[in-house]
C-alpha cells in the first residue's frame, strides 16, 4: 500500500495534514497582501483605532463649510489635535533681497483745479518673486607690473587655485552640482540637460569628474565627521541598499551605505544630531565590527543578525550592548493586522501605541526623569505584555505570519528593554531610519552609483549635506564656504574640526552678532 493510500485512511495525518495546508495558505496570503500593500497601498502605518472607537463620517466634509481647526475632537479620542498649518501670512522674511517697482498714476494734477498734485502716502504690497539660476563667466585679472628703470622685475600676483586642477568650475557650480545630486537628488545627466538649456554643452562624465573632485576635498572632513559619531557612548545604525555597476558581470551588484547617527536632543544631551554613511560592497556583520573596532558604546539597531558578532565578550575593546527598535516590532504586527484583519495583532499594536504614547510625554526631559518614568509607567506594560504574547503564541500554528512577529518579538526582548534602564537610549531606531530616507530618494532616481569609488563619493557627500540640513543649513551656502577655505588654505588640517557644520554654524551666528 502507497504512503498516498495510508494517509487518506489516517485521520490523525489527515489532520495535522490540513493543519499544515492551512497554516501554510494563511502565509501565503499575508505574503501576497503585504506585497499588494506595498505596490499599490498607502505607505503610511496609521494607528489602529480601539473597537470602541466610532470611525469619523468625513465624506461628505467637502459639502460643509465648517473649517477643519473648528472641527470637534472625538469625546474618547486620545489622539492629540493636529497642529494648525502653518501659513505666511503677513511680511516674507526680511533677509530676502528687495527690489521697488513704483507704479505711478497717469496724471499728477488735481481732476478738480488742476493744481499739481504732492505726495501724502503710498500703499506697499509684496510678491514672492524667482531669478532662475544664471550661469555667468567669473573673470579673474592679473595684472603684471615693471620697473622703467629694472625691466627685468615683473610683478603680478599669483593665480589663484582651482577646485578642479585646470578645470572650469568655481567652488559654488562644483558644489551646486553635488547638491543638486544629494540634497535634492536631481541625477547628473539631467543637470547635464540643463546646463545644455543655457548653452553650455558638458558631457556627464564632466560632472562625474566634478562630483569625484569634490569628494576628494571633503574626505578629511568626513573622516573627522565620522570619528567623531562613531565615538559617542550612544549611536544609531542601519544600513540601505546602493546598487554598484559592475561592468564585468554587465548588471548591477548590490553595496550598501551604513548609515550611524547621534541626536542627543530627545534627552538634553550635549552632542550635536549628525550622520555619516560610510561604504561597504556587501552587508556583512563584520563592516560594523570594523567601524567601531576597539570601541564599546550603545547601539541601537533592527534585527539583522550580523550585529551579534558585536556582543561578544573577547571583542576587542569590549562587547558592545545592542538596544533593539520596538517600530520594527510594531512593523510585523501592523502586516499581519493589515493582512488578514487579525485581532490579537490590533491588541499587539495597541499595547504598542500606550508604549508610544508615554514616550512622547517624556520626550525633552532628562534621562533620570525618563527613566523614572519608563519604570513607573512602561514597565508594568511589557511585563504584561510578555506573558500575553506566550499565550497567544501557545494557540496559533507555529507557522503562521503572527507566530512569526510573536518570535521575533520574543527573541529580541532582551534589546527591547535597554531603554526601560537607560534615559539616553530611544524606543526605537527612527532616527537613523530617517537619515538614510535620503539614500533612498537619490537611489531611486540615479538608480546606481558608477563603481566602489562613486560610491564612496556617495558617502562622503551625503554624510555633510544631511548633516548640514539637520542644523538648519543650506547645504550650498555651507559647502561652497567650506570648499572656498579647503582650496585656498584659509583653513588648515589641523582646524577642520572648525568646519564641522554645527561649529560652522556657530561660527556664523557670532559673525552675525559682530556685525
Amino acid at each position: 500500500m502507497s504512503d498516498g493510500q495510508n494517509l487518506s485512511h489516517d485521520p490523525a495525518h489527515l489532520l495535522a495534514l490540513n493543519a499544515a495546508l492551512q497554516a501554510e495558505n494563511e502565509s501565503l496570503r499575508s505574503v501576497v497582501a503585504a506585497l499588494k500593500r506595498a505596490l499599490f497601498g498607502a505607505r503610511s502605518e496609521k494607528q489602529v483605532e480601539p473597537a470602541n472607537q466610532l470611525p469619523l463620517g468625513l465624506d461628505d466634509l467637502s459639502a460643509t463649510e465648517v473649517e477643519p481647526a473648528k472641527l470637534p475632537a472625538p469625546a474618547n479620542s486620545n489622539q492629540p489635535r493636529r497642529p494648525k498649518a502653518v501659513r505666511n501670512i503677513g511680511g516674507l522674511p526680511a533677509h530676502l533681497p528687495r527690489v521697488d517697482i513704483t507704479i505711478e498714476p497717469e496724471r499728477k494734477t488735481c481732476p478738480c483745479c488742476q493744481n499739481k498734485l504732492h505726495q501724502i502716502g503710498e500703499d506697499v504690497s509684496e510678491m514672492l518673486d524667482v531669478v532662475p539660476a544664471v550661469l555667468r563667466v567669473k573673470r579673474i585679472h592679473r595684472p603684471r607690473y615693471g620697473c622703467r628703470s629694472c625691466e627685468g622685475a615683473v610683478v603680478q600676483a599669483k593665480a589663484p587655485p582651482r577646485p578642479v586642477d585646470g578645470g572650469l568650475p568655481t567652488p559654488a557650480l562644483l558644489v551646486h552640482v553635488t547638491v543638486m545630486k544629494f540634497a535634492w537628488h536631481m541625477p547628473l545627466n539631467r543637470q547635464a540637460q540643463m546646463l545644455a538649456g543655457q548653452g553650455i554643452m558638458l558631457d556627464r562624465s564632466t560632472l562625474v569628474h566634478w562630483v569625484a573632485r569634490l569628494a576628494w576635498w571633503c574626505k578629511p572632513l568626513h573622516e573627522l565627521l565620522s570619528a567623531t559619531i562613531l565615538s559617542a557612548p550612544k549611536i544609531f545604525c542601519d544600513d540601505t541598499p546602493l546598487p554598484v555597476q559592475d561592468r564585468t558581470r554587465q548588471r548591477t551588484r548590490i553595496a550598501r551605505l551604513w548609515a550611524y547617527a547621534i541626536d542627543d536632543r530627545p534627552w538634553g544631551g550635549t552632542l550635536p544630531p549628525a550622520v555619516v554613511y560610510l561604504y561597504a560592497e556587501d552587508r556583512k556583520g563584520q563592516h560594523v565590527d570594523e567601524h567601531l573596532a576597539g570601541k564599546t558604546c550603545v547601539l541601537q539597531v533592527d534585527g539583522y543578525a550580523g550585529y551579534n558578532r558585536l556582543t561578544k565578550r573577547g571583542r576587542a575593546g569590549g562587547p558592545v550592548m545592542l538596544a533593539f527598535c520596538l517600530a520594527h516590532v510594531r512593523r510585523k504586527f501592523f502586516e499581519v493586522h493589515k493582512a488578514t484583519d487579525c485581532p490579537v495583532a490590533g491588541e499587539a499594536l495597541l499595547r504598542i501605541a500606550e508604549i508610544y504614547r508615554i514616550e512622547t510625554r517624556i520626550r525633552g526631559t532628562s534621562p533620570e526623569a525618563r527613566v523614572a518614568a519608563r519604570q513607573a509607567q512602561t514597565l508594568p506594560l511589557l511585563e504584561a505584555f510578555k506573558p500575553w504574547l506566550l499565550d497567544r503564541l501557545a494557540e496559533i500554528s507555529a507557522k503562521s505570519t503572527l507566530a512569526k512577529a510573536i518570535r521575533y518579538t520574543l527573541g529580541h526582548w532582551t534589546g527591547l528593554c535597554v531603554f526601560l534602564n537607560d534615559g539616553r537610549v530611544e524606543v526605537d531606531n527612527n532616527t537613523v531610519e530617517r537619515s538614510i530616507r535620503p539614500i533612498a530618494l537619490g537611489r531611486k532616481n540615479s538608480l546606481f552609483a558608477g563603481s566602489d569609488g562613486g560610491g564612496e563619493s556617495w558617502a562622503i557627500l551625503a554624510s555633510l549635506i544631511n548633516t548640514a540640513k539637520l542644523h538648519n543649513l543650506d547645504p550650498q551656502t555651507y559647502l561652497t564656504d567650506v570648499l572656498e577655505r579647503m582650496v585656498s588654505g584659509t583653513t588648515k588640517a589641523n582646524a577642520l574640526n572648525e568646519l564641522l557644520p554645527w561649529n560652522w554654524k556657530a561660527a556664523q551666528a557670532q559673525k552675525a552678532i559682530a556685525a
